[in-house]
């Protein structure tokens, strides 16, 4: 039994061992940056289109014994991690290239006036940081007014132009709130120009009430609770 009892515990101390030197190799092997930038990537859903995580060559990490884990913390970063203990986790900004042809200004178009056709112009770019949804047909600008100025090879977003005519401080507007399927109207009154994405200040004209809203139709502003 003794004898039993002493292997016993020479084979637990072996597999100690054994453990710890494993342990020991893990950490110095350090993860590859391939992986890292993998993740990212996919955490983001860049697709088909051309995809670039950056990360310090330098950077060492302690490999993971599982699949890395991350998740898209922004639209342009990912949160990458390794859960074994004791783990890690970093950040890693991700550059994505989306092309495609789309509408591009030819000359500047001013807030509050009208886009003309011969300001228009489809080329190819790179869309990737833009900051909304873009055109790919010039007919669908011509007369749309933009939020703010737009300079010469700019590609307009649907978030820089207004739905129609750019509202002005006071002018009528009809607010609609819809809670639960029931939809109210109520007159109002702008309380200063439409922004970027048509977001607007208005005041209930009953209750005086200083509400924000979104232009949806010309003269028609849909409350935000």
């Amino acid at each position: 039994m003794r004898r039993t009892a002493g292997a016993r515990a020479v084979a637990m101390a072996l597999l100690a061992v054994a453990l710890m030197a494993i342990a020991a190799a893990q950490a110095a092997t350090p993860q590859p940056l391939a992986s890292i930038r993998s993740a990212a990537i996919a955490a983001v859903g860049a697709g088909d289109a051309q995809a670039e995580a950056t990360l310090d060559p330098a950077l060492h990490l302690p490999q993971c014994r599982q699949p890395l884990k991350a998740v898209a913390s922004g639209p342009r970063t990912a949160q990458v991690r390794c859960d074994d203990a004791p783990g890690w986790q970093l950040y890693v900004p991700v550059r994505v290239r989306r092309e495609a042809d789309v509408v591009v200004l030819t000359a500047p178009a001013a807030a509050g006036v009208a886009i003309a056709a011969n300001q228009l112009s489809v080329q190819r770019r790179d869309i990737g940081r833009a900051g909304g949804a873009t055109f790919s047909d010039p007919a669908a600008l011509v007369g749309r007014t933009p939020n703010r100025a737009l300079a010469t090879g700019a590609v307009p977003t649907e978030a820089d132009l207004s739905t129609g005519s750019p509202l002005r401080r006071g002018d009528p507007v009809v607010l609609v709130s819809r809670t639960d399927g029931v939809e109210v109207r109520m007159q109002g009154r702008a309380l200063g120009p439409d922004r970027a994405g048509g977001m607007v200040t208005v005041e209930n004209a009953t209750s005086r009430r200083v509400l924000r809203g979104r232009v949806t139709a010309q003269g028609e502003v849909e409350v935000i609770p």
